[in-house]
């Protein structure tokens, strides 16, 4: 459980460090970003592929394993559709300041909360070292995202401190969420594998639908594509340093 604490904590953290930056200067290159971006892409890619999808198939069958990443994937689909993707760096024109800026909270903290879930669920299995490698793929994805919602509220004329405060409290509610996850898959038996594919399924849609074609926007898709390359074998040699 303290382990767990811990890695949550540090996980949903890593949002108020991304923008801590913010604090200092207004903006980052498009090129960083993107390669940023990338690199976190592969880190959660690598994570859902060779950790997760493999440790839950070591405990049940495939078909258990293809329910539970399709029960992700339609979770966030479904997070989708109440609360819209909001592009952070164009303004709406049909949209006021106040609701925009309510509309990229509400849809940053509630795709956190899959995210937590993972965090819990990888902690309450059998495979020690699985519950600290998803902490930090999360946290690494948490920290430009963090960044970018504080440099989206600073555009909207809030105030540095409060966009700092403010994106780093849209990261807590994983510490909730991780909690939730561990204590739902120790309760319930054989729920384990079945979150494991959850969060895979989640990583993967987060991965394709929202760090790949960030990614890519800006014509910087060379750099990014090799960053995406190293954030995957970072992964896989945490992963086997770590066995």
């Amino acid at each position: 459980m303290e382990d767990l604490l811990m890695g949550s904590f540090l996980s949903a953290m890593a949002t108020g460090a991304g923008a801590l930056p913010i604090l200092f200067f207004k903006t980052v290159t498009h090129r960083w970003r993107d390669i940023l971006l990338a690199f976190t892409a592969g880190i959660m890619m690598a994570a859902a592929t060779i950790s997760l999808i493999p440790q839950a198939l070591n405990q049940d069958s495939f078909i258990i394993v293809c329910l539970g990443v399709m029960t992700g994937v339609l979770v966030l689909t479904l997070l989708e559709s109440i609360i819209p993707h909001i592009d952070l760096e164009h303004k709406h024109r049909n949209l006021s300041m106040d609701t925009q800026a309510l509309l990229v909270l509400s849809a940053i903290t509630l795709h956190n909360i899959p995210e937590g879930l993972s965090v819990g669920v990888s902690y309450s299995s059998d495979q020690n070292e699985l519950g600290g490698l998803i902490a930090f793929a999360i946290g690494l994805q948490n920290a430009p995202e963090g960044f970018l919602v504080a440099l989206f509220l600073i555009n909207q004329r809030v105030s540095r401190w409060k966009a700092f405060f403010l994106a780093m409290m849209t990261g807590s509610v994983e510490i909730v969420s991780a909690i939730c996850g561990y204590y739902l898959t120790n309760i319930v038996d054989g729920l384990v594998p079945y979150g494991l594919s959850f969060a895979a399924g989640a990583m993967l849609f987060i991965v394709y639908k929202e760090l790949i074609p960030e990614s890519h926007g800006d014509g910087h898709a060379g750099a990014a594509t090799l960053s995406f390359i190293a954030g995957l074998l970072v992964m896989i040699g945490l992963t086997e340093w770590l066995k």
